[in-house]
């Protein structure tokens, strides 16, 4: 077989010379004008959902915020699977959808599915939010601030209104999230007393 085609390919020169500059310009032409990725997005459609919960624990958030969240979602129209991550005043729910679901779409079943929930969750939370759409590799940097002279207070307040609207002037940032950790604390101090008890 493989002889037949040598043989062939040796009495026909022209035409596989012809056949041979068509492949070569096709590909040339092709490779030119496709479009390349360099970090190909390989997650299928996710909606997120970010809910603030001001002063509370992370164990509090996932039983009072997260849990209703992913209870309202789940089962809803091609839904193949819910993560979820609680923090201390703060609740991120990623909802995965099928291959192929158009994330306009999923976005929109995703925000019929939330409309009744703001109200039942509790006092000091946010409402549900829709992140913007993005891919997991749009997740880049993550600041902290730490300060030992610094009380929390004030390293929050420079967050919110020194570094944050910097960062928000930066071309092509979709969304800025602060979260709070140890804004504030709050000691008791036992006083010792003798008490005098008679009966």
């Amino acid at each position: 077989m493989l002889n037949k085609i040598i043989q062939y390919a040796l009495h026909n020169r022209i035409l596989v010379m012809f056949v041979s500059a068509l492949l070569i310009i096709g590909g040339s032409y092709t490779t030119l004008n496709m479009d390349v990725d360099v970090f190909p997005d390989l997650t299928a459609p996710t909606v997120v959902v970010m809910t603030e919960a001001h002063g509370m624990a992370p164990e509090e958030v996932e039983k009072l915020v997260t849990f209703p969240i992913e209870t309202a979602v789940n089962g809803a129209t091609d839904v193949r699977r819910l993560r979820s991550s609680s923090s201390a005043g703060f609740s991120i729910v990623w909802i995965e959808f099928e291959w192929g679901t158009d994330i306009y779409k999923a976005r929109q079943i995703v925000s019929e599915k939330l409309m009744p929930l703001s109200e039942m969750l509790p006092e000091g939370a946010g409402n549900p939010t829709l992140a913007p759409q993005s891919s997991i590799m749009g997740e880049v940097l993550m600041i902290g601030l730490q300060s030992d002279n610094v009380d929390p207070m004030e390293l929050r307040t420079i967050a919110d209104w020194t570094i944050r609207p910097q960062l928000l002037a930066i071309n092509a940032l979709p969304r800025l999230l602060l979260l709070e950790v140890n804004t504030s604390n709050i000691r008791f101090l036992p006083i010792h007393k003798k008490c005098d008890i008679t009966m």
